[in-house]
């Protein structure tokens, strides 16, 4: 996509302290972008959250949940508390009211539910994951984006199963959605959904597992698999992440005019973060050259995680057309992510995708970022992570020539999600002003980097 230098006048903010409704940023020095609907959470409405943002020809929607943002948390027709088993099943009306409140956001910024272009989710059971399906394909009836699904052990708001990020076209992006089927690529039998869309010089790919047959109906791959009745015939986690590399990814790459060498940003969902070092084997393999790398994020899942309930791991991706104008360049700013070889960030066209960014070197965790065990009820370690992953995306800002205040999207994977007040409030102190497009998942340890208890994919406008 062709960078475009159209920046929004915000509007100026609206005083109401409960719900800042409306398309204006809360400060006109925010930044170039513009966040849509925000709102004050937390029972002294002091956090501030975005729920959308547009940027230029994008839109983001990031932490959408089934919450009433008049009373705070999820919404009671939602619950029904007194009468949980009457009507609709609960997941269902979960799953309505969070398309509901995406139409709001997409309607704020002049988009619609058809210029969507990527989605992923979090359930806290897999027994939500149909009836999220069922609504989906209601609402968006010809086409289904692509999209990753995982099973997560907590959500931020008590009683929510599902967590949802969306990202959009808006108007200012006038090249077309179109969704590619590459042959002989399999994509599960009930999601609907496409499993590439090209739109523009983006491509974007759905999440993959080593599944293999029509419909992923045959489970696990027997390629992806050490033979039954073998302990050392093969690596479990390599095999499936070779698998899924060479049947689908490359497959979906290729099938939609981009390759390896142009991809620039994949979320890995492990169920077990111990198979990082042998999945980094793989990845190696398949990424020799440095400066080709994507950026990457590695995210733990509960066991079992996916679809399929053996699966060890899925990936999505985000790739550039071959040959396209727009450019991609990895971005160093000097630190070790605390991944050997992993690039801190890829910018590609307008968007700066970050690595995930820990609070950690080639080290481990950096030097007072955990809690002293001699005086452990003294300092905040998840403030001192905050404050160095913000000092590393400032830096990775500067060398991108972008800003963090036209950050677009952050998800916060957490170990134990009672630090997220603490989290939030700590970016708030280092962005003032902002108005967070913010999503907060409890996931199971270890991180990428043990003994790090917060870890945040983050992504910036950089027109």
């Amino acid at each position: 996509m062709a960078r475009t230098r159209t920046v929004p006048t915000p509007a100026k903010p609206s005083p109401a302290p409960r719900a800042r409704s409306g398309h204006a940023s809360s400060e006109v020095h925010r930044g170039r972008t513009t966040p849509l609907l925000p709102v004050a959470l937390g029972p002294d409405r002091s956090l501030r959250y975005a729920r959308g943002v547009r940027a230029g020809g994008w839109v983001f929607a990031t932490g959408q949940m089934a919450a009433d943002f008049a009373s705070g948390g999820i919404a009671q027709d939602v619950l029904r508390s007194g009468a949980p088993l009457s009507g609709r099943p609960k997941h269902l009306r979960e799953s309505a009211r969070v398309f509901d409140n995406l139409q709001q956001v997409l309607a704020a910024a002049g988009s619609s539910l058809g210029r969507i272009v990527r989605t992923d989710q979090y359930f806290t059971t897999w027994a939500a994951v149909s009836h999220y399906h069922t609504e989906r394909v209601r609402r968006f009836r010809t086409l289904v984006p692509p999209t990753t699904s995982v099973l997560m052990p907590r959500l931020l708001l008590d009683g929510a199963d599902l967590d949802a990020q969306f990202i959009a076209l808006a108007p200012g992006f006038d090249a077309p959605i179109e969704p590619v089927y590459p042959a002989g690529l399999h994509v599960p039998s009930t999601s609907g959904f496409a499993p590439v869309v090209r739109a523009g010089d983006f491509v974007f790919i759905a999440g993959f597992m080593a599944a293999h047959q029509p419909g992923d109906l045959g489970g696990i791959a027997p390629e992806a698999k050490v033979p039954d009745g073998h302990l050392w015939k093969g690596t479990r986690i390599k095999l499936e992440a070779d698998y899924a590399m060479k049947e689908k990814i490359v497959v979906a790459l290729e099938g939609a005019g981009s390759s390896i060498g142009s991809m620039v940003k994949a979320q890995v969902y492990l169920r077990d973060m111990h198979d990082l070092p042998a999945f980094n084997e793989v990845w190696d393999r398949w990424f020799p050259d440095a400066a080709t790398r994507p950026a990457v994020s590695y995210i733990p899942t509960s066991t079992p995680g996916f679809a399929i309930e053996d699966a060890r791991l899925e990936i999505n991706a985000i790739g550039l057309l071959d040959g396209s104008a727009t450019r991609r360049r990895n971005i160093d700013a000097g630190f070790h992510t605390g991944i050997d070889g992993q690039p801190a960030a890829v910018l590609a066209g307008d968007l700066l995708l970050c690595s995930a960014l820990l609070a950690a070197d080639a080290d481990g965790p950096l030097p007072g970022c955990l809690a002293d065990p001699r005086q452990p009820y003294f300092g905040s370690a998840v403030e001192a992570q905050v404050d160095a992953i913000v000092d590393r995306a400032n830096a990775l800002c500067a060398a991108a020539g972008t800003s963090l205040r036209d950050m677009v999207r952050l998800q916060l994977f957490m170990t134990d999600l009672s630090g997220l007040d603490a989290a939030w409030r700590a970016f708030q102190r280092r962005l003032p002003g902002i108005d967070l497009p913010l999503s907060a998942v409890q996931v199971p340890g270890p991180l990428p980097v043990p003994g790090c208890t917060l870890m945040a994919d983050l992504w910036v406008w950089a027109p």
